[in-house]
């Protein structure tokens, strides 16, 4: 049963995976559920992979253009939607999205939008708005999707000014741009040397780094050729970067903390490192080690707080993936900009710090420590680090090179630190995850 009694109505061509679409972004603009768990919710019960894929498209849409789509809406509607609307907001977005970006026949958007306003007991009220509105946005949706500077104006103001204070407009904006393209879906191949084999069986290229990435897929990962038999986990290039800053960690006896998902624990585990990874949550470890033993690698999980760990004998080389924020990261999460706030991510630097600070307590002198965040928030990244360094901790900055960093010199910042953006690329293809690590030695 969906949002405000309206149940899933499958009688009607297309009108369930609108529903269901709907659903998602109620469940996200009002109630705050990511777009993963939501996701989750609404795509099982539909039967048919197209109608998943139309699902996903629209909400995903929705989300990325959803600064456009608000302006265009406003133009046509001569107040906001009143609280008791129910769910006529969501559909005029999602109705918005197809006509203007998806490029969804008129007759079918508009029509379905009608229909789902019409099963819903608070937004039926408003079936004949939604019809006039969404003819309006139908008229000028060449002129909509010709809107200069799309991203800024699908970037919440909050974040522009952080990403403007941090980085300059420009660079502000060529983030906000690449935040509006598809990202294409990066692997982490187990044995290295057979990446070429599995791009070619994947209609894929390797990227500098040895990930390899594939445009367009669709369905469902797990039906991949490999998956099954362990050959490679999703992981983005940009987050697969701070691991290779360790270098050769063969036989090294390496913590991974905060490790879940577990792309670095993988990785670790492939190179020859005896890797524990250490996670709060019982079922994201768990998650952990399903997926390694789909890999057929080891490490030791242990569930616990990273701040509250000790270690007898510590550790040759620590990575220190924190809790943050995960702006870097909105390619594929579009909804973080409605999820997150500033207060958030003020809370997050505190532990953060902590994680960091026990970090250094749980590498042995001479080991070395990579602290990594998919934040491009200055106080989740380089602000720790100077933090850290204008304390009495006794770790210095190791600079990393680009020779280190696959001879990606455009990564490397002037203190040899990582700093991947949204727009940046590996060899000539664009497209990664905003990332930052630093590697630190410990004496």
């Amino acid at each position: 049963m969906a949002r405000g009694g309206q149940s899933r109505d499958t009688s009607v061509p297309g009108l369930a995976a609108r529903q269901a679409a709907v659903r998602i972004l109620d469940d996200i603009l009002k109630d705050g559920i990511t777009l993963d768990s939501a996701l989750e919710a609404a795509l099982g019960g539909l039967a048919h992979v197209q109608d998943r894929g139309l699902v996903r498209a629209i909400a995903t849409t929705s989300l990325r253009r959803k600064g456009q789509i608000d302006n265009a809406l406003g133009q046509f509607l001569a107040k906001p939607l009143p609280a008791k609307s129910g769910i006529a907001g969501s559909i005029l977005v999602a109705a918005a999205a197809q006509l203007v970006f998806m490029r969804v026949p008129p007759h079918a958007a508009i029509d379905l939008a009608v229909r789902q306003a019409r099963q819903d007991r608070n937004a039926r009220h408003f079936s004949g708005l939604i019809n006039a509105v969404l003819r309006k946005v139908s008229g000028t949706a060449d002129t909509i999707a010709a809107e200069t500077g799309a991203g800024r104006a699908n970037t919440p103001d909050w974040l522009w000014q952080r990403w403007s204070g941090c980085f300059g407009d420009a660079v502000a904006g060529d983030i906000a741009e690449a935040h509006l393209i598809e990202p294409a879906l990066d692997l982490s191949v187990k044995d290295g040397a057979r990446a070429n084999h599995w791009a070619g069986q994947l209609g894929g290229v390797v990227l500098a780094n040895g990930s390899v990435r594939i445009s367009g897929a669709t369905g469902r990962i797990e039906d991949l050729p490999g998956y099954g038999d362990g050959e490679w986990w999703v992981q983005d290039a940009a987050a697969s970067l701070p691991v290779a800053m360790l270098g050769d960690v063969k036989d090294l006896r390496v913590l991974d903390l905060c490790a879940a998902p577990g792309g670095k624990t993988a990785q670790l585990a492939a190179a020859g490192a005896r890797v524990t990874a250490v996670d709060l949550s019982e079922a994201r470890l768990a998650r952990v080690g399903h997926n390694l033993q789909r890999l057929g690698l080891g490490a030791d999980l242990v569930c616990r707080d990273a701040v509250a760990l000790s270690a007898d004998d510590p550790y040759d080389a620590v990575i220190c993936d924190v809790p943050c924020s995960a702006t870097g990261t909105i390619r594929r999460h579009p909804d973080l900009p409605y999820l997150k706030t500033a207060k958030q991510m003020t809370d997050l630097t505190k532990v953060q710090s902590a994680i960091l600070g026990n970090a250094v307590n749980l590498t042995r002198p001479g080991g070395v420590i990579v602290y990594c965040t998919c934040s491009l928030e200055c106080e989740e990244c380089e602000v720790q680090i100077e933090s850290l360094l204008a304390s009495d901790a006794p770790v210095a900055r190791d600079p990393v090179t680009p020779e280190q960093l696959f001879g990606q010199a455009h990564l490397v910042t002037e203190r040899g630190e990582l700093r991947s953006l949204p727009f940046h690329a590996l060899g000539e293809m664009p497209g990664l995850d905003g990332f930052y690590a630093c590697r630190l030695r410990k004496s």
